[in-house]
Parts: structure tokens; C-alpha cells; sequence
């Protein structure tokens, strides 16, 4: 393994829990470096306004000489659909010169991993958002068989605890879903997967759990956590 992998993370400044999940769930060998942007929240902005902000942390974050970097937020990177999302991988690979993907095709490799094409999805979002992830969803190629986001504030999200989380999943489960998909980096949900897949005996993938493996397989490095579930065995 290289002593000296490291990632790079652009999230939103309001993220209080993917520093220390990353920092809890890599494997030693692998540094995690963060840069944050205001850009969720009463900060939403499109991206022709966001663009300058972002290529500014691109080319901070690029000192590390990161082995990649993520555009790290689940709903901003599934709002505007495809396009949307390639123009913000040519901005961050522009601007930093180095390996570039955000949340969402982090968690569409776990999908295809899996073969997941019919999924359920969870989230702490407003209905609003939750509606922006389906469409993206169907764009890529994937069918949400049923979804519920829980109309929370962002401040909140990271207020659920993963037994919260663990019954809001079984009271929606769905027989005839291949996979269910826990959306957002700023929750407790990666605490959960291993219990929910041997309660439903289907993977689970959560926003961190499945940026930290996607990362990690195009870092080349192998790494085994069963408290991450099945995409870590």
C-alpha cells in the first residue's frame, strides 16, 4: 500500500460528520483532507456563482497533491443531472490537475458493483430534493422503487441515530428492491448498513461509506471493515 495516499474532500461547510467518519473508516495508510464550501442551505447557488469559490478550493486542496479529489456532496451533485454534474468534474480537474468525482458516481459504482438497478431511497432531505436524487437516478440508468425523505432542516441531519435510522429503513422496505440507498454525508446512517443488510439480506449504501470505497478502488487500495458492510467484504 502508499504510505502517502491521500484523498481530498470538497463539502459543505455545514458538514459536521464526514471528517470524522473518514478519519474513523479509512485504512491508515490514507490521509483524508477537506476543504470546505458554502454551498448548501441559504448558501445554494448555481453553479456559474458557485464556479469561482470551487475552482479556488480545487487549486487549494491540489498542495496536497491529493490521489483524488471529491465533490462531496450527495444532493448538490445529483441536483442538475448528468450534465450538471460533468461540468463540476471538468471545473475540479481544471482547476486542481487531479483525479476528480463526486458523491453521486461514488455511490452509482456501488450500485453497478452490486448489479443494483431497482432501489429504495432514504434521506433526511425535503421532499424537493429527494425528487432532484430520482431524476438523477433515472437518468443514470437506475429505478427508485420507492423513496422517503424525512423533511429535516440541515442542521438536523446529523441528529438521527443509526437505530433511527435502522427502523426508518424497515418500515420502508420494499420486496422488490435490490438495494437500498441511504443519501446524505452529514449523517449517522454509515453506522447502520451492517445491521440493516443482515436484517433485509441486501446491500446497503450509504453517501460516505460508498465515497470512501470508490476512492479507495481507484487508489488501489484493498481494504476489509465489516461494520461497513457488504461493499467492504
Amino acid at each position: 500500500m502508499n504510505a502517502q495516499a491521500r484523498i481530498g474532500l470538497i463539502i459543505p461547510s455545514s458538514n459536521r460528520l464526514t471528517e470524522p467518519q473518514f478519519n474513523r473508516y479509512a485504512p491508515p495508510c490514507v490521509n483524508t483532507h477537506v476543504t470546505r464550501l458554502r454551498m448548501t442551505g441559504k448558501y445554494r447557488k448555481p453553479l456559474n456563482e458557485l464556479k469561482r469559490a470551487l475552482v479556488e478550493a480545487s487549486e487549494a486542496l491540489s498542495d496536497v497533491n491529493p490521489g483524488i479529489i471529491v465533490f462531496h456532496c450527495t444532493a448538490n451533485s445529483m441536483e442538475n443531472g448528468l450534465a450538471h454534474e460533468a461540468a463540476i468534474v471538468e471545473i475540479i480537474e481544471r482547476a486542481s490537475g487531479c483525479p476528480t468525482l463526486t458523491t453521486a458516481q461514488a455511490i452509482t459504482q456501488a450500485f453497478n458493483h452490486f448489479a443494483i438497478k431497482k432501489l429504495v431511497l432514504i434521506s433526511p432531505y425535503v421532499q424537493a430534493t429527494n425528487e432532484h436524487e430520482v431524476h438523477y437516478l433515472k437518468e443514470a440508468g437506475y429505478t427508485v422503487v420507492h423513496e422517503l425523505g424525512l423533511g429535516l432542516e440541515s442542521h438536523g441531519y446529523s441528529a438521527v441515530t443509526p437505530e433511527e435510522w435502522k427502523s426508518i429503513v424497515r418500515e420502508n422496505a420494499r420486496a422488490d428492491a435490490d438495494g437500498y440507498f441511504l443519501s446524505c454525508t452529514n449523517t449517522r446512517m454509515i453506522e447502520a448498513i451492517s445491521e440493516i443488510e443482515r436484517e433485509m439480506d441486501k446491500p446497503v449504501i450509504s453517501s460516505n461509506q460508498a465515497t470512501l470505497w470508490a476512492c479507495l478502488e481507484r487508489l488501489g487500495i484493498s481494504h476489509s471493515n465489516n461494520s461497513l458492510g457488504r461493499l467492504f467484504n
